[in-house]
């Protein structure tokens, strides 16, 4: 294949991107803008899935891609390989579904309508960047990509002094969070005198390398990746973000910047890291405990379901990071290897928590408020929305037949195949807690009678966009081989390096 072809998804994205940008500055005032652009971005992120699946099944080989030396020599900057492909995939699905999402709730709020989609693309192609970097310095370039684009969508209702609110408190945490990775990323190079990943891991293993100075450095890269996970202690911005950002931004907060930065974790600690493994597998341990916990807990309390989603999120990264601390380079075999177990989690998520906030921005749309007590009699008011919505938490909460029941199987799963028991059981004692939070909402939806109880409708777009993330939440499960075999072959590539 022809390797310009390898980056057609991102040479896509970043077309539409600025043909849409010098579209709405010809249509500005025009009806074209609004009803033509949000479309046209859609089709842009469908187009950039389906380049990536022809990559993807035209069996490509694992290629690089980077920057000559004078010597002639390559600095690897871009993988292209099915770790790469699948997020990718994540990627251009995110992006679509948050576009179809947000065209009713950005017309009705914003005259700056152009300029959301065209960001949202951006957005987009840092997250494929980012999923696909080999090199500290290539990771740092996407990674500060994705966090401009997303303090600008988080602050993009100027009018809203919460939205306003939220960037600034994103963009502070955020700004520090990239300075102490940064650091943890130039000790790294003074390691080993290389910013590519592979060859650090070589000089790693050639040098003799005190395990502390290397236990500093992760917890230094985890605090940068930390923060865009949202895993505690570095999760403070996310329910202010959540709640403040307009909603279709808070559903691609939760999912987006999610999978790219595991991408990164997944690529710095197995490609760069792995004799370190041991030292690694505790830190991790303790964060997935505490960014469990501390999420179901406060979760408890939240009577927004915007800031209570943001807390759900939080705990789900915990469940994800279960899988990362059970990865080790030596697996002893079976179906559960850490790895393929998060990504199996992370594209039940993407379905299960764009649809949840996919029913969330349509009542929202139609009540004006997220507060949960407004969700009282739901069901009297629109039956499939309030079924959906009982799934979409069936799924979080990793009661089959969903497909959240698929991910926390691989991933607890690879606890217990490694030992580790009591970290798998407080993974499980955290799914009871959170029944208690997102039934707390059902009881609204089911069993409580609001004041009004005129029909509410979905329209055709959001209804389609709620219709497919469910489909998808119940297939993973009920018909899941298939993803299985995905996970297992984008986790595939990590064992090549041993």
């Amino acid at each position: 294949m022809n390797d310009l072809l390898l980056l057609l998804p991102e040479i896509i994205i970043t077309a539409v991107a600025f043909v849409l940008l010098t579209l709405d500055i010809m249509w500005r005032g025009d009806r074209r803008s609004v009803t033509l652009i949000p479309w046209l971005a859609v089709a842009g992120a469908i187009a950039a899935l389906v380049a990536t699946m022809n990559i993807w099944w035209g069996g490509a080989a694992s290629n690089t891609f980077g920057i000559a030396t004078d010597a002639g020599n390559l600095v690897p900057m871009l993988a292209v390989d099915t770790l790469a492909l699948f997020f990718k995939v994540l990627s251009t699905l995110t992006v679509a579904l948050v576009g179809l999402s947000a065209v009713d709730y950005i017309n009705a709020r914003s005259p700056f309508r152009g300029e959301f989609f065209v960001l949202t693309l951006l957005a987009g192609l840092s997250l494929m960047l980012l999923s696909a970097a080999t090199n500290l310095v290539m990771i740092y370039l996407a990674l500060e990509f994705l966090s401009i684009t997303s303090y600008i969508l988080t602050g993009y209702l100027r009018q809203d002094t919460r939205s306003t609110e939220a960037a600034v408190k994103y963009f502070l945490y955020g700004a520090v969070a990239s300075g102490v990775m940064l650091y943890g990323f130039s000790l790294l190079y003074g390691l080993t005198g290389s910013v590519d990943l592979a060859t650090i891991q070589s000089a790693l293993t050639e040098a003799s390398v005190s395990p502390l100075l290397v236990v500093g450095t992760v917890m230094m890269i985890l605090t940068g990746l930390g923060f865009k996970i949202a895993l505690v202690p570095f999760h403070q911005w996310s329910p202010d973000a959540y709640e403040g950002a307009p909603t279709p931004v808070t559903a691609f907060l939760s999912v987006g910047p999610k999978a790219a930065g595991i991408a990164v974790l997944i690529r710095i600690l197995t490609v760069a890291l792995p004799a370190y493994s041991v030292n690694w597998t505790v830190i991790l341990s303790l964060i997935a405990i505490l960014t469990m916990t501390v999420g179901n807990l406060v979760a408890l309390w939240q009577t927004n379901m915007k800031r209570m989603l943001a807390y759900s999120s939080i705990a789900q990264a915990g469940y994800m990071l279960i899988g990362l601390a059970a990865w080790t380079s030596q697996p002893s075999g079976g179906a559960f290897d850490g790895v393929n177990g998060i990504l199996l989690y992370l594209f039940a998520y993407l379905f299960t928590n764009l649809g949840v906030f996919t029913v969330a921005i349509i009542l929202e749309n139609k009540m004006g408020t997220a507060n949960i007590s407004d969700y009282a009699g739901l069901i009297r008011r629109s039956p499939f929305l309030s079924i959906a919505l009982l799934i979409f938490f069936l799924s979080l909460i990793g009661i089959p037949p969903t497909g959240g029941f698929m991910g926390k199987l691989f991933v607890f799963g690879a606890a217990v195949n490694q030992g580790l028991y009591l970290l798998a059981g407080i993974g499980i004692l955290n799914s009871v807690i959170s029944v208690y939070y997102y039934f707390g909402v059902a009881r609204q939806v089911f069993f409580t009678s609001g004041p009004d109880e005129s029909p509410i409708r979905p329209g055709l777009v959001m209804g389609g966009v709620v219709a497919l993330t469910l489909i998808m939440t119940l297939l993973i499960a009920l018909y899941g081989q298939p993803f299985i075999d995905m996970a297992n072959n984008s986790a595939q590539i990590l064992a090549a390096n041993f």
